[in-house]
């Protein structure tokens, strides 16, 4: 796709592993507009049949799985959610589409305003009732959304299981000094119910999921909305399951403090409630909270893949390098308390 009077791009962070995602950046023109432009791959094929691929951010070609190349060409075609977003006071950013025989290219409208890695706590409360009263209302059926993410994301990540019982990684001095006491063992109940706790989030309440809700997808213009972007997993959740990625995603990556995450998670978790209630939804506020603990099984591969990397001579939080001493301890904290989320959630339904 071509506009007159280009004048430059600038790249911009995203995911690089991911195979449907070819790159993602901001175009500039001449008059002083910009766009975000994200180019889409279509898997690769041979002999007419996708090519064998083992990466677990293959792209597919099934409308249902988590990372069908084509779901962001159909969200930003749909009407109906666009509408339900915007009576919400969420923003689905407009967007031109260009398909080719090899892909898809979307070039977008480039939301200005405050960046959810930069949000206040109010912010954050703003964010979660916003999304509650999208999420209380009955989504219309679609061919292309996901079925089965948290599951089968969270599943397919290629994991040293085996260093979690390993004594001499726990040693190792940026994991011994920086991770807090019984996160270990705490983990290792985690692991031992994670299918128990894959099946509880299949067996709460449902509803259309972006499935990828953390504050690099949310900008807040300057008058209120909320635009949200990145679309690529969208599809039936439990109710409160974006919630509960929303929370920890938010340490994980440096963008709010550890110590403050009860604080974060407290206010998050009501508010979303308090929009659910304002939509017209009249259902169990406690299965809502289940699902948001529960839903931090999708993390379970995390520790042990930290494990793997803590002798490592640098890290990385989000694609660029962290102090490596703080990057471990907030981690660390954060992953804490994941495990004690769901070691909540398995006694709630035990």
């Amino acid at each position: 796709m071509s506009h007159p009077g280009e004048i430059g791009t600038a790249p911009l962070r995203h995911n690089p592993l991911n195979a449907v995602t070819a790159t993602v950046e901001r175009v500039t023109y001449a008059d002083g507009r910009t766009l975000i432009r994200k180019r889409l791959r279509k898997p690769a094929t041979t002999s007419g049949t996708p090519a064998a691929q083992s990466s677990p951010w293959a792209a597919s070609e099934d409308p249902r799985h988590w990372n069908y190349w084509r779901r962001e060409v159909e969200v930003y075609r749909d009407d109906e959610l666009r509408k339900q977003l915007a009576e919400a006071g969420l923003v689905l950013p407009e967007a031109e589409v260009d398909e080719s025989v090899d892909g898809a290219v979307l070039l977008m409208e480039d939301i200005d305003g405050t960046h959810g890695t930069e949000f206040s706590l109010a912010e954050h409360a703003t964010f979660a009732r916003a999304c509650g009263r999208w999420q209380a209302r009955p989504a219309g059926d679609r061919p292309w959304t996901s079925v089965g993410f948290l599951r089968d994301y969270s599943t397919t990540r290629d994991v040293p299981w085996e260093l979690v019982d390993d004594d001499a990684a726990w040693r190792q001095p940026l994991v011994a000094e920086t991770w807090p006491a019984g996160l270990r063992a705490a983990w290792i109940q985690l692991l031992a119910h994670r299918n128990q706790l894959l099946d509880l989030v299949a067996s709460l309440p449902r509803a259309r999921c972006h499935l990828d809700l953390w504050v690099s997808n949310v900008v807040r213009r300057p008058t209120g909305e909320l635009a949200l972007l990145d679309w690529a997993f969208t599809g039936d959740g439990a109710l409160g399951e974006d919630i509960g990625n929303h929370i920890p995603d938010a340490v994980f990556d440096l963008f709010w403090p550890a110590e403050r995450l009860p604080e974060l998670a407290e206010t998050c978790i009501d508010n979303y409630l308090d929009g659910l209630r304002e939509a017209g939804w009249r259902g169990d506020p406690d299965q809502v909270r289940l699902a948001v603990m529960a839903s931090g099984v999708k993390y379970a591969w995390l520790l042990p893949g930290l494990l793997a990397r803590a002798s490592d001579t640098s890290h990385n939080a989000y694609h660029q390098q962290a102090d490596s001493q703080h990057l471990f301890s907030q981690r660390g904290q954060a992953l804490a308390f994941v495990a004690d989320w769901c070691a909540q959630a398995i006694t709630a339904r035990s």
